[in-house]
Protein backbone atom coordinates (compact mmCIF):
# COMPACT_ATOMS: atom_id res chain seq x y z
CA UNK A 1 0.00 0.00 0.00
CA UNK A 2 2.57 2.77 0.80
CA UNK A 3 4.85 1.83 -2.44
CA UNK A 4 1.29 2.40 -4.31
CA UNK A 5 0.56 5.65 -2.48
CA UNK A 6 4.15 6.51 -3.13
CA UNK A 7 3.44 5.97 -7.01
CA UNK A 8 0.49 7.39 -7.21
CA UNK A 9 1.97 11.04 -5.63
CA UNK A 10 4.68 10.79 -8.00
CA UNK A 11 3.09 10.36 -10.88
CA UNK A 12 1.07 13.45 -10.36
CA UNK A 13 4.12 15.30 -9.46
CA UNK A 14 5.55 13.97 -12.44
CA UNK A 15 2.47 15.00 -14.20
CA UNK A 16 2.67 19.15 -12.30
CA UNK A 17 6.18 19.75 -13.55
CA UNK A 18 5.38 18.54 -17.38
CA UNK A 19 2.14 20.66 -16.94
CA UNK A 20 3.99 23.66 -15.90
CA UNK A 21 6.75 23.01 -18.57
CA UNK A 22 3.89 23.18 -21.48
CA UNK A 23 2.86 26.55 -19.92
CA UNK A 24 5.91 28.05 -19.24
CA UNK A 25 7.14 27.44 -22.90
CA UNK A 26 3.86 28.72 -24.41
CA UNK A 27 4.17 31.62 -21.97
CA UNK A 28 7.33 33.26 -22.82
CA UNK A 29 6.62 31.97 -27.02
CA UNK A 30 9.73 29.31 -26.95
CA UNK A 31 7.85 26.81 -29.23
CA UNK A 32 7.51 29.47 -31.76
CA UNK A 33 9.61 28.32 -34.83
CA UNK A 34 11.21 31.46 -34.44
CA UNK A 35 12.35 32.12 -31.10
CA UNK A 36 11.17 35.91 -29.76
CA UNK A 37 10.48 36.79 -33.58
CA UNK A 38 14.26 36.86 -34.47
CA UNK A 39 15.45 35.02 -37.43
CA UNK A 40 16.81 32.61 -34.74
CA UNK A 41 15.58 28.84 -33.81
CA UNK A 42 15.14 28.22 -29.92
CA UNK A 43 18.30 25.41 -29.99
CA UNK A 44 20.74 27.99 -32.50
CA UNK A 45 19.84 30.81 -29.76
CA UNK A 46 20.74 28.67 -26.92
CA UNK A 47 24.17 28.01 -28.66
CA UNK A 48 24.87 31.87 -29.30
CA UNK A 49 23.78 32.77 -25.81
CA UNK A 50 25.89 30.16 -24.57
CA UNK A 51 29.01 31.47 -26.40
CA UNK A 52 28.48 35.45 -25.89
CA UNK A 53 28.93 34.07 -21.79
CA UNK A 54 32.02 31.90 -22.36
CA UNK A 55 35.36 31.49 -24.33
CA UNK A 56 37.35 28.76 -25.46
CA UNK A 57 34.12 27.26 -26.01
CA UNK A 58 34.82 23.99 -28.73
CA UNK A 59 31.46 21.70 -29.95
CA UNK A 60 32.02 19.07 -27.54
CA UNK A 61 31.56 21.93 -25.04
CA UNK A 62 28.18 22.38 -25.92
CA UNK A 63 26.89 19.00 -27.11
CA UNK A 64 27.86 18.39 -23.31
CA UNK A 65 26.63 21.44 -21.46
CA UNK A 66 23.50 22.08 -23.44
CA UNK A 67 22.62 18.14 -23.81
CA UNK A 68 22.51 17.70 -27.49
CA UNK A 69 22.83 15.67 -30.43
CA UNK A 70 26.10 15.69 -31.08
CA UNK A 71 25.59 15.77 -35.17
CA UNK A 72 22.32 18.54 -34.56
CA UNK A 73 25.61 20.80 -32.95
CA UNK A 74 27.50 20.04 -36.12
CA UNK A 75 24.86 21.00 -38.38
CA UNK A 76 23.85 24.25 -36.54
CA UNK A 77 27.24 25.73 -36.06
CA UNK A 78 28.16 25.25 -39.59
CA UNK A 79 24.48 26.85 -40.51
CA UNK A 80 25.50 29.83 -38.16
CA UNK A 81 28.96 29.57 -39.99
CA UNK A 82 27.27 30.46 -43.00
CA UNK A 83 25.43 33.23 -41.74
CA UNK A 84 28.61 34.62 -40.33
CA UNK A 85 27.37 34.33 -36.66
CA UNK A 86 30.03 32.06 -35.54
CA UNK A 87 33.57 31.58 -36.42
CA UNK A 88 35.76 28.26 -35.98
CA UNK A 89 39.32 27.82 -35.41
CA UNK A 90 42.24 25.69 -34.32
CA UNK A 91 42.62 25.40 -30.32
CA UNK A 92 45.66 27.41 -28.75
CA UNK A 93 45.80 24.25 -26.10
CA UNK A 94 45.03 21.89 -29.11
CA UNK A 95 45.46 22.26 -32.56
CA UNK A 96 43.29 19.16 -33.37
CA UNK A 97 40.54 20.74 -31.70
CA UNK A 98 38.25 23.75 -33.04
CA UNK A 99 37.09 26.50 -30.75
CA UNK A 100 34.45 28.19 -31.75
CA UNK A 101 33.45 31.81 -31.00
CA UNK A 102 31.03 34.60 -32.14
CA UNK A 103 31.86 36.95 -34.38
CA UNK A 104 31.10 40.59 -34.34
CA UNK A 105 28.11 40.03 -36.38
CA UNK A 106 27.23 37.01 -34.12
CA UNK A 107 27.83 39.22 -30.77
CA UNK A 108 25.39 41.68 -31.88
CA UNK A 109 22.75 39.21 -32.67
CA UNK A 110 23.60 38.10 -29.20
CA UNK A 111 22.67 41.69 -27.80
CA UNK A 112 19.81 41.37 -29.95
CA UNK A 113 18.23 38.32 -28.50
CA UNK A 114 18.93 39.30 -25.21
CA UNK A 115 16.89 42.97 -25.71
CA UNK A 116 14.38 40.53 -27.24
CA UNK A 117 13.83 38.17 -23.92
CA UNK A 118 14.25 41.05 -21.57
CA UNK A 119 11.63 42.72 -23.13
CA UNK A 120 9.24 39.92 -23.25
CA UNK A 121 9.73 39.22 -19.60
CA UNK A 122 9.94 42.22 -18.80
CA UNK A 123 5.96 42.63 -20.01
CA UNK A 124 4.90 39.25 -18.15
CA UNK A 125 6.54 40.74 -14.80
CA UNK A 126 4.50 44.27 -15.27
CA UNK A 127 0.85 42.45 -15.61
CA UNK A 128 1.89 41.54 -11.82
CA UNK A 129 1.92 43.64 -8.60
CA UNK A 130 5.42 43.89 -6.73
CA UNK A 131 4.21 41.17 -4.17
CA UNK A 132 2.99 38.89 -7.07
CA UNK A 133 6.34 39.51 -9.15
CA UNK A 134 8.42 38.81 -6.25
CA UNK A 135 6.53 35.71 -5.17
CA UNK A 136 7.34 34.34 -9.20
CA UNK A 137 10.85 35.26 -8.97
CA UNK A 138 11.36 33.64 -5.55
CA UNK A 139 9.26 30.30 -6.44
CA UNK A 140 12.06 30.29 -9.75
CA UNK A 141 14.69 30.61 -7.31
CA UNK A 142 13.80 27.86 -5.70
CA UNK A 143 12.89 25.30 -8.55
CA UNK A 144 16.60 26.32 -9.94
CA UNK A 145 18.51 25.84 -6.74
CA UNK A 146 16.62 22.30 -5.91
CA UNK A 147 16.93 20.74 -9.49
CA UNK A 148 20.68 22.26 -9.79
CA UNK A 149 22.43 23.08 -6.61
CA UNK A 150 24.97 26.13 -7.73
CA UNK A 151 28.42 24.30 -7.29
CA UNK A 152 31.34 26.34 -4.90
CA UNK A 153 34.70 27.34 -7.23
CA UNK A 154 37.10 28.46 -5.42
CA UNK A 155 38.99 32.16 -5.92
CA UNK A 156 42.01 31.27 -7.81
CA UNK A 157 42.67 35.14 -7.86
CA UNK A 158 43.75 38.41 -6.09
CA UNK A 159 42.22 42.13 -6.15
CA UNK A 160 44.96 44.34 -4.89
CA UNK A 161 45.20 48.28 -5.91
CA UNK A 162 47.17 49.90 -9.07
CA UNK A 163 50.72 50.21 -8.96
CA UNK A 164 53.20 51.72 -11.08
CA UNK A 165 53.14 49.98 -14.63
CA UNK A 166 49.60 48.53 -14.30
CA UNK A 167 48.08 51.44 -16.21
CA UNK A 168 50.06 51.26 -18.74
CA UNK A 169 48.67 47.42 -18.92
CA UNK A 170 45.29 48.38 -19.01
CA UNK A 171 45.50 50.69 -22.01
CA UNK A 172 47.26 47.86 -23.92
CA UNK A 173 44.60 45.20 -22.80
CA UNK A 174 42.15 47.31 -23.21
CA UNK A 175 42.82 48.19 -27.02
CA UNK A 176 43.73 44.69 -27.92
CA UNK A 177 41.12 42.91 -26.66
CA UNK A 178 38.34 45.03 -28.03
CA UNK A 179 39.77 44.69 -31.31
CA UNK A 180 40.16 41.35 -31.50
CA UNK A 181 36.67 40.19 -30.17
CA UNK A 182 35.07 42.98 -31.26
CA UNK A 183 36.64 44.26 -34.22
CA UNK A 184 36.78 48.29 -32.70
CA UNK A 185 39.46 50.70 -34.16
CA UNK A 186 42.51 52.07 -32.08
CA UNK A 187 40.10 55.19 -31.33
CA UNK A 188 39.06 52.53 -28.79
CA UNK A 189 42.54 52.33 -27.20
CA UNK A 190 43.30 56.71 -27.66
CA UNK A 191 39.92 56.70 -25.62
CA UNK A 192 41.03 54.89 -22.92
CA UNK A 193 44.40 55.88 -22.68
CA UNK A 194 42.65 59.50 -22.46
CA UNK A 195 40.80 57.83 -19.09
CA UNK A 196 44.19 56.60 -17.54
CA UNK A 197 45.67 59.68 -18.16
CA UNK A 198 42.84 62.24 -16.44
CA UNK A 199 42.43 59.37 -13.26
CA UNK A 200 46.44 59.31 -12.67
CA UNK A 201 46.22 63.46 -13.39
CA UNK A 202 43.52 63.75 -11.07
CA UNK A 203 43.68 60.42 -8.42
CA UNK A 204 42.31 61.12 -5.24
CA UNK A 205 42.42 57.91 -2.77
CA UNK A 206 39.95 59.16 -0.53
CA UNK A 207 36.98 58.95 -3.43
CA UNK A 208 39.16 57.11 -6.34
CA UNK A 209 40.23 53.97 -6.52
CA UNK A 210 41.70 50.92 -9.14
CA UNK A 211 41.91 47.37 -8.45
CA UNK A 212 44.01 44.82 -10.62
CA UNK A 213 43.12 41.04 -10.12
CA UNK A 214 45.93 38.70 -10.34
CA UNK A 215 46.15 34.96 -11.10
CA UNK A 216 49.77 33.91 -9.73
CA UNK A 217 51.12 37.54 -9.64
CA UNK A 218 50.22 38.22 -13.16
CA UNK A 219 47.42 41.10 -14.01
CA UNK A 220 44.24 39.57 -15.98
CA UNK A 221 41.60 41.96 -15.00
CA UNK A 222 41.20 45.61 -13.70
CA UNK A 223 38.23 48.40 -12.95
CA UNK A 224 38.07 51.98 -11.84
CA UNK A 225 35.91 53.26 -9.40
CA UNK A 226 36.21 57.60 -10.33
CA UNK A 227 34.57 61.02 -8.66
CA UNK A 228 31.76 61.87 -10.92
CA UNK A 229 30.23 64.17 -8.95
CA UNK A 230 27.46 65.48 -6.79
CA UNK A 231 27.53 62.63 -4.92
CA UNK A 232 27.71 60.10 -8.08
CA UNK A 233 30.45 57.50 -8.45
CA UNK A 234 31.72 56.33 -12.09
CA UNK A 235 32.50 52.58 -12.58
CA UNK A 236 34.79 52.53 -15.61
CA UNK A 237 37.07 50.06 -17.57
CA UNK A 238 35.98 46.71 -16.41
CA UNK A 239 37.86 44.13 -17.92
CA UNK A 240 38.86 40.39 -17.63
CA UNK A 241 41.55 38.69 -20.10
CA UNK A 242 40.36 35.60 -21.59
CA UNK A 243 42.26 33.15 -19.89
CA UNK A 244 40.39 34.56 -16.86
CA UNK A 245 37.15 34.42 -17.36
CA UNK A 246 34.42 32.03 -15.88
CA UNK A 247 36.91 32.49 -12.44
CA UNK A 248 34.24 34.89 -11.13
CA UNK A 249 36.65 37.87 -11.62
CA UNK A 250 34.26 40.04 -13.20
CA UNK A 251 31.90 39.89 -10.58
CA UNK A 252 34.38 40.22 -7.94
CA UNK A 253 35.93 43.25 -9.23
CA UNK A 254 32.19 44.87 -9.53
CA UNK A 255 31.55 43.60 -6.02
CA UNK A 256 34.62 45.40 -4.60
CA UNK A 257 34.28 48.46 -6.68
CA UNK A 258 30.19 48.75 -5.49
CA UNK A 259 31.44 48.07 -1.42
CA UNK A 260 33.94 50.85 -1.65
CA UNK A 261 31.71 53.07 -3.20
CA UNK A 262 29.26 52.73 0.06
CA UNK A 263 32.22 53.10 2.27
CA UNK A 264 33.06 56.67 0.45
CA UNK A 265 30.27 57.72 0.82
CA UNK A 266 28.56 57.99 -2.43
CA UNK A 267 24.75 58.05 -2.96
CA UNK A 268 24.86 56.62 -6.54
CA UNK A 269 26.79 55.21 -9.24
CA UNK A 270 26.69 54.93 -12.89
CA UNK A 271 28.24 53.24 -15.60
CA UNK A 272 28.53 53.43 -19.63
CA UNK A 273 28.49 50.55 -21.63
CA UNK A 274 27.61 48.60 -24.69
CA UNK A 275 24.56 46.32 -25.62
CA UNK A 276 27.31 43.82 -27.10
CA UNK A 277 29.12 43.65 -23.81
CA UNK A 278 26.41 40.77 -22.89
CA UNK A 279 28.47 38.84 -20.00
CA UNK A 280 29.80 42.13 -18.59
CA UNK A 281 25.91 43.40 -18.82
CA UNK A 282 25.37 40.38 -16.68
CA UNK A 283 27.67 41.07 -13.95
CA UNK A 284 25.87 44.66 -13.65
CA UNK A 285 22.71 43.50 -13.58
CA UNK A 286 22.92 40.98 -11.06
CA UNK A 287 24.73 43.31 -8.67
CA UNK A 288 21.44 45.09 -9.01
CA UNK A 289 22.24 48.27 -11.63
CA UNK A 290 19.24 49.01 -13.60
CA UNK A 291 19.48 49.87 -17.25
CA UNK A 292 18.06 53.63 -17.50
CA UNK A 293 19.02 54.94 -21.05
CA UNK A 294 20.10 53.56 -24.33
CA UNK A 295 20.79 55.20 -27.33
CA UNK A 296 22.36 54.49 -31.03
CA UNK A 297 26.01 55.58 -32.29
CA UNK A 298 28.70 54.88 -34.58
CA UNK A 299 31.83 54.95 -32.54
CA UNK A 300 35.46 52.80 -32.47
CA UNK A 301 34.36 51.97 -36.22
CA UNK A 302 31.64 50.20 -35.87
CA UNK A 303 27.73 50.74 -35.19
CA UNK A 304 26.62 50.34 -31.63
CA UNK A 305 24.31 50.37 -28.94
CA UNK A 306 25.25 52.45 -25.82
CA UNK A 307 23.49 51.88 -22.64
CA UNK A 308 23.67 53.97 -19.00
CA UNK A 309 23.09 52.02 -16.11
CA UNK A 310 22.78 53.43 -12.63
CA UNK A 311 22.87 51.87 -8.94
CA UNK A 312 21.58 53.53 -5.80
CA UNK A 313 24.29 53.16 -2.93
Amino acid sequence: MKSNSYDASLESQVAAVRGFSRFYTRKLGIIEPKLLHSTFTLQEARIIYELAHRENCTATDLVRDLDLDAGFVSRTLAALQRRQIVTRKPSRADKRVNEVALTAKGRTAAADLDRRSRSEVGALLKQMDGDRRAAVVRAMGTIEQSLEPPAEKPAAFLLRSHRVGDIGWVISQQGRAYAEEYGWDISYEALVAEICAQFLRSFDPACEHCWIAEVDGEPVGSIFLVNGGDGIAKLRLLAVEEKARGLGVGRALVDQCIRSAREMGYRKMTLWTQSILVAARGIYARAGFQRVKEEKHHSFGVDLVGETWELDL
